[in-house]
């Protein structure tokens, strides 16, 4: 008989290979997979919390209700570094670790951030569109090479996307609350306010997480300050941007192009952003490699065993 009942929901877990169901199996457990063909993830996972000893999470919300519901919780393990959709509150009143996985889709995340700038810079999606329709625009694009990249959120990802852009010899900006010194001394970043970010940069790249004091901190005003040719990347959460605002600086010419793997709703179906041809829309697929898929899996299986075995995960999050 297992020991634990784990219910998973993150789509992706376990694809790539068998190392997680591995891990999970050895601790004894039996596990519970949520599928979307059986009606929404959020209904479903009120009913199979009740009696689950740890909760595998893919980008649900998990509010205090769900949270509640559960009897016996130790851990819920996050597939993903983010956890704005995790009612953290609730999870540390009733003793429940909240888990991430930190560095295991890193190098993935940044791969996508780049070619969304490329794709933009050089109209990529709007060319191969054009050419399906047996049209043949050519809009003119613009160089990447020797170009000034503004990285908002300096972290792991952050970085990653600074270290593969100096091989198009960009000039590295930089605005994040710690500044890494072996950062700077590796790509020459320099380490900025917002406004000059703002200001001086031709391609942006988003990767803060969503908090109360980074929401909506690129709206209107942000915008004005932008250059007109100026390409803004969001691969974090969507809500860091004010959509609408983008929508209307689109709209209007006040910067070039966008393109979101993260939006406020996703899909972002209902969103004016899906009328623009100069935004890129993607899934919320900065993940989504078998490489990034095995190591999140993985990490995700590791540290809820770590939980269930009685043990404090190093990546806990609702200290």
């Amino acid at each position: 008989m297992a020991k634990y009942k784990v219910v998973i929901t993150a789509r992706s877990f376990g694809k790539a290979d068998d190392k997680a169901y591995d891990c999970l199996r050895k601790a004894g457990c039996e596990w519970v997979k949520l599928n979307e063909a059986d009606g929404p993830i959020e209904e479903q996972l009120r009913d199979a919390i009740k009696d689950a000893d740890a909760l595998i999470a893919g980008l649900e919300d998990i509010d205090a209700e769900t949270i509640n519901r559960a009897e016996k919780l130790k851990v819920i393990s996050r597939y993903g570094v983010g956890y704005d959709k995790v009612d953290l509150a609730a999870a540390r009143q009733k003793g429940i670790q909240v888990t991430i996985t930190p560095g295991a889709n890193g190098d993935s995340v940044a791969d996508l951030a780049v070619a969304l700038m490329l794709d933009v810079a050089r109209s990529v999606t709007i060319m191969d569109g054009s050419i399906k329709a047996r049209s043949q625009k050519r809009p003119q694009g613009l160089e990447m090479f020797e170009k000034t990249l503004g990285i908002i959120g300096a972290g792991r990802i952050g970085q990653g996307v600074g270290r593969r852009c100096r091989g198009f010899n960009m000039k590295i900006l930089a605005y994040d609350v710690f500044e890494d010194e072996s950062f700077k001394k590796e790509t020459g970043a320099e380490y900025v306010d917002f406004e000059t970010l703002l200001r001086e940069s031709d391609f942006i790249t988003v990767h803060s997480p969503l908090t109360e004091e980074t929401h909506n901190m690129i709206s209107t005003e942000q915008f004005k300050i932008m250059k007109k040719d100026a390409i803004l990347v969001n691969t974090a959460r969507g809500g860091v941007i004010d959509e609408e605002a983008l929508y209307a600086a689109l709209e209007s010419g006040e910067i070039r192009g966008a393109a979101l793997d993260a939006t406020v709703d996703e899909p972002p179906y209902d969103s004016p952003l899906m009328g623009c041809e100069n935004c890129i829309l993607t899934p919320h697929a900065g993940a989504g490699t078998r490489e990034a898929s095995s190591r999140m899996s993985l990490m995700a299986a590791e540290n809820a065993v770590c939980v269930l075995e009685g043990g404090e995960c190093r990546f806990n999050v609702a200290k």
